[in-house]
């Protein structure tokens, strides 16, 4: 699928959500609060528009969050950053507001503010305000950032509905049962087992720490828990760019290619940004142009990175392949 991008790049053609870190990040903190949360919260101003009754407009937080990429298999989700003190934000979420009301459920708008929601931010790599960005079909698609005038924002939506059309999303919030039938319930998630629910509550109040140490005892006692696996390798990754200036790894990177601990930090940084090919193919390189402990250091890292993103991902079929040539 292709979406117009902000002048200067391209979007991408797609994203998975399980190797977009962020993303999948937002979900397991989320899992754990369950429904504690509605719907729609207020985040004290993103749209800085005041109040909407509109069903087709919505103020969004971590919690809810998944709810949002659920219901992108359903209708486009428009996803519009803004901060009460950014008048340009303000004038752009007001157009897709306007926009929102005329499409009466062909899409939904969830308005994020900036500075209250950090999460969300960094998992759509949002700079500033105003970010506008899509999810469809579980997609981050970036749209555009910026002021622009109404006739622009009207075509990124326009383009965007035509490629959920393209792409089967043709739901409408106003589905419901007909004769006014009481929807059927969803049935109920089984628990999650006592050590993985640990780490999901100590994700949640930000103790990595305590979070892989819950998933290190669950692979103690079952080496083969696929989850427990992926979740330590996904919490250690957190741990590593917890704090991390970008603009200063991929400098030290660039300067020293020779440095295994500066290329597995770049190597990081793409993956949680859901580059992951990229992540994928520094490591690759430099397991070819290195030996001994280095080496050795860069392939572990790589493992690790393929758990996260997941076993029959097609990357990772394919970086597999580059590893063992990289190796023999």
């Amino acid at each position: 699928m292709t979406i117009p991008n902000s002048p200067g790049g391209a979007a991408p053609s797609s994203m998975n959500l399980r190797g977009a870190v962020d993303l999948s990040a937002l979900k397991a903190r989320a899992q754990s609060k369950g429904a504690q949360d509605s719907g729609t919260e207020a985040p004290g101003g993103a749209s800085g528009a005041g109040e909407t009754a509109s069903p087709y407009i919505v103020d969004v937080t971590e919690q809810v969050f998944p709810q949002l990429v659920q219901l992108s298999a359903q209708v486009p989700v428009i996803v519009a950053l803004g901060a009460s003190w950014s008048d340009q934000s303000s004038q752009v979420i007001s157009v897709l507001e306007t926009i929102a009301v005329e499409q009466a459920g062909s899409v939904l708008l969830a308005r994020v503010d900036f500075d209250s929601q950090p999460g969300i931010a960094q998992a759509f790599q949002a700079q500033g305000v105003p970010t506008v960005v899509a999810v469809l079909k579980g997609q981050p698609v970036p749209l555009f950032e910026g002021p622009l005038a109404e006739a622009q924002i009207r075509s990124y939506v326009d383009e965007l509905l035509k490629v959920a059309q393209a792409n089967g999303v043709t739901g409408s919030l106003n589905d419901a049962p007909e004769n006014g039938a009481a929807p059927e319930e969803e049935p109920s998630e089984a628990p999650l087992p006592p050590l993985h629910q640990e780490a999901f509550d100590a994700i949640e109040s930000g103790d990595y720490a305590a979070a892989a140490a819950a998933y290190r005892k669950a692979l103690a006692e079952q080496p083969s828990d696929a989850d427990a696996k992926a979740g330590l390798a996904q919490v250690e990754l957190m741990q590593r760019l917890e704090n991390a200036d970008g603009t200063a790894l991929r400098g030290a990177a660039a300067e020293s290619p020779e440095s295994v601990e500066a290329q597995l930090a770049v190597a990081d940084l793409d993956l949680s940004g859901g580059h992951v090919e990229d992540a994928f193919s520094r490591l690759t390189g430099f397991i070819a142009r290195s030996a001994g402990e280095d080496r050795e250091a860069a392939r572990l890292r790589l493992l690790a990175l393929f758990d996260i993103v997941g076993p029959s991902d097609p990357r990772v079929v394919k970086a597999r392949s580059a590893l063992a040539r990289a190796l023999f």
